[in-house]
Parts: structure tokens; sequence; C-alpha cells
């Protein structure tokens, strides 16, 4: 049984776009996440290949999925982030096999709660390193105007 809850809480992401099927382990420096089979379709190519590119978006989504956890846990309202950019990053292999066992990782690296907050991430088919690199988030604060 999953201790964790279903990743459509933890992500505003819906369809084809949400890419994670759920939350394998999380602590306080790293949350581990199933990637969905046959995630990427909506990022194929005319032969039908995701391109490696598209695990810039998995390891968003694996970030934003700690984020929320993050915030579950301290009694925080789920909100979205903004996603600003990437440092380092390096891929392994020209395309993702998208039938090989998939697994994202997002390590927290640095950042405070509230402000700019990086994660050294990377995506895994069967064990072996496709893509890694820094990803740079703003959790975005929003207010109820109700």
């Amino acid at each position: 049984m999953n201790a964790f809850p279903p990743i459509q809480q933890l992500l505003p992401h819906a369809g084809p776009m949400r890419l994670l099927e759920g939350v394998l382990a999380h602590d306080e420096r790293e949350t581990r996440c199933a990637v969905r089979a046959g995630a990427g379709s909506a990022f194929r190519d005319a032969a039908g290949d995701v391109p490696s590119w598209a695990a810039v978006e998995v390891m968003a989504q694996c970030a934003a999925a700690d984020g929320s956890l993050r915030r579950g846990a301290s009694g925080e309202a789920l909100g979205p982030a903004l996603f600003l950019g990437s440092r380092r990053i390096t891929f392994h292999a020209a395309k993702i096999d998208a039938a090989a066992g998939l697994e994202v990782s997002a390590r927290l690296a640095a950042g405070r709660p509230g402000g700019l907050l990086a994660f050294d991430c990377a995506l895994h088919a069967d064990g072996v390193a496709v893509a890694e690199g820094r990803l740079n988030v703003l959790p975005m604060i929003v207010e109820d105007l109700s």
C-alpha cells in the first residue's frame, strides 16, 4: 500500500500531460516517482519516439510533487510553482524508451521555504540514466481573494 497521496492530488497536470504514475519514496532530501507507462505521448515525434529533452518535463513534475509533499507536511495549502530554468542538463541518450521501467528523482539541493529552490534531478530507464541536471523552481504565493 502506497502511503503517499495520489499523484493527481500533487500535480495540476491532467491527461497526457501528467507524466508521473505516483510517488515511490519521499523524505527530507529526495522524492522518487514512477513514470507512467507510455509517458511522453504528448512529446512523441513523427517516428513515434520520445526525445530525451522531454525528460526535463518529467523531472520538473517530480520536483513539483516534492514541493506538494513538503507543503502538505508543513500544513500549507498546495499551490503552483514557477519553473525558472535548468542548469547543467546532461542527456545520456537521444530518446526515452517509454516501454522501459522509468523512474525519476528530485533531490533538494539548495533554497529556502518560500524562496527559490534548486533540485538535482535524474531520469532513469531500467536503472540507466537517460538525463540529469539541476532545475530551479520558485513556489508561488497564492492569496485567497474570495
